[in-house]
C-alpha cells in the first residue's frame, strides 16, 4: 500500500544482516536458531555491530580450526606426564573411582584415560567426526543445498556427537583399538604428508608463474621476484648457519653433518636446474623464486628433523657429554633447551592449517583433478593472490565485454558457488588429525610416547620421517621441473 512503512523485526534485521554481508540464506528459521544455538546465526547476530561481517562459509570454516585447535591442545594435556600427576596423581589431583574404572576399563587406575592411548581415542572420535562429514558433503556444489546447513548449522548438535565419539572410543579396550587405529594412522599421517607437500610445491610454483609473467613485461614486478628470491634466499642460508651452529659439534653430530651438507647440496641442485637452458625451454616461467622457496622449505624440514632425534652422548676428557641439540653441551646433568623444538611445532601446525584450507579451496576450484590441474594453470596477469587462481579468466576484446555479464550477475553466481569445497575440507582435516596423532605419539614408537620427551628427547622414527618427507619434496620438486622436459 502507498504510505505504509516497513516494520523490522529481529528476523528481518538478521536477514539484511546476512544480505549485506554475503550470507547465503539459510533453510531454517532465525528464531529456531536463536532458541537453539544449533547454527552460524547467534554468532553473526551478536558479533555484526561489534566486528565486520563474516560469510556464512567463513566462519564455519574459523569454528572447525579453533575446534581442531581445541581438540589437539587437549591431546597434548593427555600426553603430558606433569599434567597427567598434577591431576590423576595419588594424594592430589582428581580420582576416578575404582570401581567405575574396572567396569568400563578392566582395570582400577583407568589407564586409558592419559598417555598415547588417550591421545589415539581423542583423535578416533576427531577423525570419525570429519570422515562423517566428508561422505555426508561429497558433490556439493551450492550452499542453497540443504546440505549444507550440516557444515554451516547444528553446531551444537555436532559439538556433542564429536564428544559422543570420543567418550565411545574410550571405551573401546587396546587389544581392540591399536592394533587397527595404529595402521590407519600412520597410513593417514604418511597420505597428510604427500598432500602438503604438494600444495608446498604448487604454492611456489604458481607464485613463481605470476611473478614471472609480469616480470617480463614491468620492471615492478621483476623488482618484486628479486627481493622475493633474495628474501627466501637469505633465510635459507642463514637457517642453515644456525642449524651447524647448535645442532652440530666438533667432537660429533656426524649425521647432522652428512645431513645438512647433503640438503644444502640438494638446494644447489634445485636452483641450478630451475635456470638450466634445457628446462627453461619448455618451461619458460621456470626461475629461482620456486627454487627459494623450496630451499627455504627443505632447510625448516632439516630443522624439524634435526630437533625430533635423541642427542649424541660422547666422551670428552674423561666427562660425559650429550651433543647435537641446543642447550646439550655441557657436562650432565642437563636441561634441554625446548624452544627451538616447540618453534618447530608451532610451524608444522600452522603447515597443517594451510594445507587444510588450501586444499578445499583448489577442490572447489579445479575439481576431482586438482592435483595435476593446479600446475598446468596458466596465470593472464600477474597477481598478488597467486596462491587463488580462477578458473575462467575473462577474455579481452570488444566481443568479450559484450558477452560479459553484469556485476550483479556476477555476483549472483558467484553466491551460487561454494568458496571451497566442504567435503574436501572435512577430509583433508580427517587426514590432518591422524597426522597429528602420529606426530605426538611419535609414529611407531607410541607405547612410551610423552609430551616432554617429544619436544625435547625425540625419537629415531619422528627423525626419519622428517628426513624422509624433506626428500620426497626434494623428489616431487624435481620431479615436476623434468616432467615436460622428459614428455617433449
Amino acid at each position: 500500500m502507498v504510505g505504509a512503512k516497513l516494520i523490522t523485526g529481529p528476523s528481518t534485521s538478521l536477514r539484511l544482516a546476512q544480505q549485506r554481508s554475503g550470507l547465503s540464506s539459510a533453510t531454517m528459521n532465525p528464531p529456531f536458531y536463536q532458541l537453539s544455538c544449533c547454527g552460524p546465526a547467534p554468532c553473526a547476530s551478536c558479533c555484526h555491530s561489534r566486528w565486520p561481517p563474516l560469510r556464512e562459509s567463513t566462519g564455519s570454516r574459523l569454528f572447525y580450526i579453533l575446534l581442531h585447535m581445541g581438540t589437539s591442545a587437549v591431546c597434548c594435556l593427555l600426553l603430558s606426564q606433569t599434567v597427567v600427576e598434577k591431576v590423576w596423581g595419588k594424594g592430589h589431583g582428581i580420582q576416578m573411582p575404582s570401581g567405575l574404572c574396572v567396569h568400563l576399563f578392566g582395570n582400577s587406575d583407568c589407564p586409558v584415560l592419559t598417555g598415547s592411548g588417550a591421545v589415539y581415542r581423542v583423535c578416533a572420535g576427531t577423525a570419525t567426526f570429519h570422515l562423517l562429514q566428508a561422505v555426508l558433503l561429497v558433490h556439493l556444489h551450492s550452499p542453497t543445498n540443504p546440505r549444507a546447513q550440516l557444515h554451516n548449522s547444528f553446531w551444537l548438535l555436532k559439538l556433542l556427537l564429536l564428544l559422543s565419539l570420543c567418550a565411545v572410543a574410550f571405551c573401546i579396550p587396546d587389544e581392540h583399538l591399536f592394533p587397527v587405529w595404529h595402521y590407519i594412522g600412520i597410513g593417514g599421517g604418511f597420505t597428510f604428508i604427500l598432500l602438503q607437500l604438494i600444495l608446498i610445491t604448487a604454492f611456489a610454483h604458481s607464485w613463481d608463474k605470476s611473478w614471472e609473467r609480469g616480470a617480463a613485461h614491468h620492471c615492478g614486478w621483476f623488482t618484486a621476484v628479486l627481493l622475493a628470491t633474495l628474501g627466501f634466499y637469505s633465510m635459507a642460508g642463514v637457517g642453515a648457519a644456525l642449524l651447524f651452529r647448535h645442532y652440530t659439534h666438533p667432537a660429533g653430530c656426524l649425521l647432522n653433518k652428512t645431513l645438512l651438507s647433503l640438503h644444502l647440496c640438494f638446494c644447489g641442485l634445485l636452483s641450478f636446474l630451475s635456470m638450466a637452458p634445457c628446462i627453461r625451454l619448455k618451461q619458460t616461467r621456470s626461475g629461482l623464486l620456486q627454487a627459494s622457496i623450496i630451499s627455504c622449505y627443505i632447510m625448516y624440514l632439516t630443522f624439524s628433523a634435526l630437533s625430533s632425534r635423541p642427542p649424541d652422548r660422547v666422551i670428552l676428557q674423561g666427562q660425559n657429554h650429550t651433543l647435537c641439540l641446543p642447550g646439550l653441551r655441557n657436562v650432565e646433568p642437563q636441561t634441554p633447551d625446548s624452544s627451538l623444538a616447540v618453534l618447530s611445532a608451532g610451524i608444522m601446525y600452522a603447515c597443517v592449517l594451510f594445507a587444510c584450507n588450501e586444499a578445499s579451496y583448489l577442490a572447489e576450484v579445479f575439481g576431482p583433478l586438482w592435483i595435476i590441474k593446479v600446475y598446468s594453470y596458466e596465470f593472464q596477469k600477474p597477481s598478488l593472490c597467486f596462491c587463488c587462481p580462477k578458473t575462467v579468466e575473462p577474455e579481452e576484446g570488444p566481443r568479450a565485454r559484450a558477452v560479459r555479464p553484469s556485476d550483479q550477475e556476477t555476483a549472483a553466481a558467484r553466491a551460487q558457488h561454494l568458496s571451497y569445497s566442504y567435503s574436501a575440507f572435512h577430509f583433508v582435516f580427517f587426514l590432518a588429525s591422524l597426522y597429528i596423532m602420529v606426530t605426538l605419539t611419535n609414529w611407531f614408537s607410541y607405547e612410551e610416547a610423552e609430551l616432554e620427551k617429544t619436544f625435547t628427547g625425540g625419537s629415531w622414527a619422528t627423525f626419519w620421517v622428517k628426513v624422509a618427507s624433506c626428500w620426497a619434496c626434494v623428489l616431487l620438486y624435481l620431479g615436476l621441473l623434468l616432467a615436460s622436459r622428459l614428455g617433449s
